[in-house]
């Protein structure tokens, strides 16, 4: 070994040395990174076999697959395809492979193939798929790797046309990117190459078949049965409310909750990228946007759809998520007699998703003075419920705060509800708890007399617990 050689062993020595400073063994101070980047990619071992037998049955049932309307029928028919296929393929199987490789071509031919488990998983909300080798699940808020893969990319990419072609969507080179659904309403995003380095890259996050409601979220903790009753209150007695958070916080879980809230016998109407809300009310036209064709032409903005909504008799308009120039056409309705509607926008803090708002109307290009989008924000809004996502995975519904009026050219918020972390809210021996519980601040709303305008009359004791 030469001078040179041994210096720069020397120098990696140091770098790992240096890294075990940090939190004893580099294994457990970066949560297994370096096992992990070591680890072979996961082979599946009978890929040419289910390529081989996929093949043969799509070849032997032929228009069958599309003609046949009866679910259970189609299963039957494919599994016996399946089954007689792998007889005569005569590769040597044991009893458990056999039943495992006939569910996964079946699912294959049927479904999303290696990804229906994860879809028939309650546990799992999230699914995504880097490329063909690469597969990522979400459980219990944790990401961790996935057993499976796919063939190759040519498969990952038939699963993504399976899925955007129900909703009347496609993917290609000149589309690579698209929003879409499942049919149990589940949010899907796909974007391939050449945008995506690395292979076809598909991202599905799971809704409950059961949508959760509010009591669902006060037993799992997300806040506390004090709140949730207000929350439900203020839906009942038409407050406007808008529902801020970062990706993944829980945002359209409760915006579903809250939902459910709106008395049977008003007219909603709902406005969205890709449909995924599950309203339970019966009087609900849902619109959804569309984008452009193959031509660049039929794009329906959700900003025309909120247009349209205006001429269709809403008592109340529920826009999944604001995120353009349909803001300043969202607090126009707010303004112009549609009380009690309902949006959520990407925001860090209440005060961020005011600013955010002021943003996205400025961004619509509409030339208006910055007091006068103030104004409309400070009369649309009455209550802004701000979601986190906590280190651990879980989904905290963090402020619930008072859009109080403006104030020379600042719109004023009030905080009615916080969660603090126990230290600075007088809990030192929770010191290891990562956010407190909701509580009250003493504070009163503003809106009470809309409230009881509504017939919606709120217990005095939902604003006693007042913080330390």
């Amino acid at each position: 070994m030469n001078l040179n050689d041994r210096i720069a062993r020397g120098r990696d020595d140091g770098a790992v040395a240096s890294l075990g400073l940090l939190g004893g063994r580099l294994d457990d101070s970066f949560g297994g990174a370096a096992a992990v980047a070591e680890a072979p990619p996961v082979v599946d071992p009978h890929a040419e076999l289910k390529t081989r037998v996929h093949r043969a049955c799509i070849a032997k049932l032929g228009t069958a697959l599309y003609t046949i309307g009866s679910n259970q029928e189609l299963t039957k028919l494919v599994r016996d395809a399946v089954a007689e296929e792998l007889a005569l393929d005569r590769t040597p199987l044991s009893r458990v492979e056999r039943v495992r490789v006939e569910q996964e071509i079946a699912d294959d031919i049927l479904g999303y193939g290696p990804l229906e488990p994860f879809l028939r998983d309650e546990t799992v909300t999230e699914i995504m798929v880097n490329g063909a080798r690469d597969v990522y699940i979400e459980r219990d808020g944790k990401i961790q790797p996935a057993n499976v893969t796919f063939t190759d990319d040519a498969h990952v990419l038939r699963i993504i046309d399976r899925i955007v072609s129900q909703v009347g969507r496609r993917v290609d080179e000149a589309s690579p990117m698209v929003d879409a659904r499942l049919p149990d309403g589940s949010r899907v995003n796909a974007i391939i190459p050449p945008l995506s380095l690395r292979g076809p890259t598909l991202t599905i996050r799971k809704f409950a078949q059961d949508p959760y409601t509010l009591a669902d979220l006060a037993a799992f903790g997300s806040l506390t049965p004090t709140a949730a009753s207000f929350l439900g209150a203020c839906v009942r007695g038409k407050v406007n409310v808008l529902i801020s958070g970062g990706t993944g916080s829980g945002k359209t879980t409760l915006l579903n909750a809250l939902s459910a809230f709106v008395p049977g016998n008003e007219r909603i109407v709902t406005i969205e990228d890709a449909a995924e809300l599950q309203l339970q009310q019966r009087h609900v036209v849902a619109l959804e946007a569309r984008p452009p064709n193959v031509e660049g032409e039929g794009e329906v903005r959700i900003r025309e759809l909120v247009r349209n909504a205006l001429r269709m008799r809403p008592d109340r308009i529920i826009v999944g998520e604001v995120r353009g120039a349909e803001t300043l056409d969202m607090l126009q309705a707010m303004n112009t007699g549609h009380d009690g509607s309902l949006t959520t926008i990407h925001a860090n803090t209440p005060r961020d998703a005011v600013h955010r708002l002021e943003m996205l109307v400025l961004m619509g290009g509409v030339e208006l003075p910055l007091r006068a989008i103030r104004e409309q924000i400070a009369s649309a809004f009455d209550l802004i419920v701000h979601l986190v996502r906590l280190v651990d995975g879980s989904r905290r519904v963090s402020r619930i705060t008072e859009v109080a009026g403006l104030e020379g050219d600042v719109v004023t918020l009030q905080d009615l509800f916080v969660a603090r972390s126990p230290e600075d809210d007088g809990y030192p021996q929770r010191r290891y708890a990562l956010l407190g519980p909701l509580r009250s601040t003493g504070l009163m709303p503003s809106f009470l007399p809309k409230l009881a305008t509504h017939g919606v009359e709120l217990p005095t004791n939902v604003f006693e617990e007042a913080l330390a």
